[in-house]
């Protein structure tokens, strides 16, 4: 699962590969926004802790992995 965060007062985007489900991400963004949690926590694929402060949040796009194309190819 691919995820972009993006957090207010930083020029980049954070972007990572998950394993969570859709459902798992959108819940822990919703519980960070609703104040349950006061930081953003997700893993990604290599098993390294992405935290992000949940005052901070500006977004959060939940999408499918992009499959990445090896080689010369007119596509």
């Amino acid at each position: 699962m691919e995820v972009k965060i993006g957090v207010q007062h930083a020029p980049r985007e954070i972007t990572l590969e998950s394993g969570q489900s859709a459902e798992e991400v959108e819940r822990a963004v919703a519980e960070a926004l609703a104040g349950k949690a006061q930081l953003l926590t997700l893993v990604d694929d290599h098993g390294r802790k992405v935290l992000v402060p949940a005052d901070r949040l500006a977004y959060v796009e939940i999408g499918e992995p992009t499959a990445r194309k090896v080689g010369f190819g007119a596509a």
